[in-house]
């Protein structure tokens, strides 16, 4: 399936998840990598009034987990994340971060992922690895 389908395909899925509440929104994709990218406002911060972790981590297994599905489409295997390891670098107050997962990884067994989050200056905000387990899919 080309790229452009991909983003279409991942963004229409997003109603009545998390990606929907964070409004994670995919923004490009190609053999071996994926980006999305998330607003910083009043969902995302927390009361210190700065990006919170949690959604800084969900961007980034979100935008890895996806990546995966791309790289395992039509294979009848599916992944499911096993390990997020991330390092908050920068704080965020508000604008939009980008996260960009490239492969590190892709085996039979497991997928590893870097992401690594920007703000929209091309600061560093966070980089993560994200492991995910590779296996027949159930549906």
């Amino acid at each position: 399936m080309p790229e452009n389908d991909w983003i279409e395909r991942l963004n229409a899925h997003r109603d009545g998840t998390l990606m929907d509440t964070l409004d994670i929104r995919y923004r490009d994709a190609g053999p071996d990598f994926l980006v999305a990218d998330m607003p910083v406002d009043e969902r995302h911060r927390q009361p210190m009034g700065i990006l919170h972790g949690g959604a800084s981590a969900a961007l980034a297994e979100s935008v890895g987990s996806a990546a995966s599905a791309m790289v395992l489409a039509d294979t009848g295997r599916a992944a499911v994340g096993l390990e997020l390891a991330i390092n908050h670098l920068a704080a965020v107050r508000n604008g939009r971060i980008t996260a960009r997962a490239e492969a590190v990884h892709l085996g039979r067994s497991t997928h590893l992922w870097q992401i690594r989050i920007e703000d929209e200056h091309g600061r560093k905000v966070a980089l993560a690895k994200l492991t995910l387990l590779v296996g027949h899919a159930t549906n």
